[in-house]
């Protein structure tokens, strides 16, 4: 097991911010996750845990051992006529695990292609797009306790998922590492096809018969007519959660603003595109040196080229600050600030 020092983590987070590593190792194994557990650079040090750095923005050097998880690894560890639960190691690139998968007609996450990130993410974030969510057809995770080195089998409900939530950032951040993540996925897809502009873009493809693959390729048109490439323009994709609100205050602003783009839930409640706000609150394009907000898609935080993670956090404040002050509602930022 191999630990460095003072390693820039510009090439591993999608921001492309130059802070360092004060310790820096990779696991590629279960075995190389033990042997760390016994090593006095873990055992005298405080971790972070980094995946494909698509969800953080880091503000500063990180003063810690940074474990790079880069477990790999796709397998169908069950098969009925109807199901099939595929299990994938942590460290797999979420979107090749998207097309593995329907390459195989296996139904359930063709709308979350193109997500950026490693799939040992996605449970914690329970990410999700397109009226999907990771919590559909998540069957259950494995990860080593780092307190007890101890492996534990996580389910669908011991994860406690909620809107880009999950235990993983509450309770129990930075203490599991997730070694793989297994999905039930279906044989016999039901199409999600209601959300945004999916059935827009599935016409422009002259589809007149639907499949997941049809759907994935949509949702991929979709996101790159949208969303930066972050390989061009650092951004971690959408910074901001699209904000939830009773009937109540909902009734207030489409009173205030008829134009006011929102989504009734079935608690009652209603969630708030938040991107319309940021526009609405002029700050779409809105630029600062190097830290924006992005031209096409306002709720895109991006880095054109030297931006500090402060930078960009400072950036994220106006944009609360601003929507406040417009709407009377607060943004809450979904990538996890470091």
């Amino acid at each position: 097991m191999q630990i460095s020092s003072h390693i820039s983590l510009k090439p591993f987070n999608t921001f492309g911010i130059d802070a360092s590593a004060r310790l820096f190792a990779v696991v590629r194994s279960i075995s190389d996750v033990q042997e760390l557990l016994q090593h006095r650079d873990y055992k005298n040090n405080s971790h972070f845990i980094l995946g494909g750095g698509s969800n953080i923005l880091l503000t500063k050097n990180v003063d810690a051992l940074v474990i790079k998880n880069e477990l790999k690894g796709i397998e169908i560890s069950a098969e009925t006529e109807e199901h099939a639960l595929v299990k994938c190691a942590a460290g797999e690139v979420w979107h090749d695990f998207v097309l593995y998968c329907i390459d195989r007609g296996f139904a359930g996450i063709e709308n979350l292609s193109l997500i950026p990130g490693n799939t040992g993410a996605s449970p914690m974030q329970n990410i999700g797009a397109y009226g999907v969510e990771i919590k559909d057809t998540f069957h259950e995770l494995e990860a080593i306790d780092l307190e007890t080195g101890q492996l534990v089998t996580f389910s669908n409900a011991d994860c406690e998922f909620g809107y880009r939530e999950s235990v993983f950032k509450r309770n129990y951040k930075d203490r599991f590492i997730i070694l793989s993540v297994t999905f039930r996925l279906s044989k016999k897809p039901v199409f999600h096809t209601e959300y945004g502009a999916i059935k827009q873009e599935l016409d422009n493809m002259g589809i007149t018969e639907l499949s997941i693959k049809a759907i994935s390729q949509a949702v991929i048109n979709i996101r790159s007519s949208k969303l930066p490439d972050p390989r061009k323009i650092g951004n971690s994709g959408s910074f901001f959660k699209n904000p939830e609100v009773t009937a109540e205050t909902y009734q207030r602003l489409i009173n205030e603003f008829p134009g006011l783009v929102a989504y009734p839930l079935d608690n009652g409640n209603y969630k708030l595109a938040a991107g319309w706000l940021i526009e609405q609150s002029g700050l779409k394009g809105y630029r600062s040196g190097d830290a924006g907000v992005h031209a096409l898609q306002a709720l895109v935080l991006v880095n054109y080229g030297h931006a500090s993670g402060q930078e960009i956090y400072d950036l994220s404040s106006k944009v609360l600050e601003a929507v406040d002050q417009k709407f009377g509602v607060m943004l809450e930022r979904e990538v996890n600030i470091i």
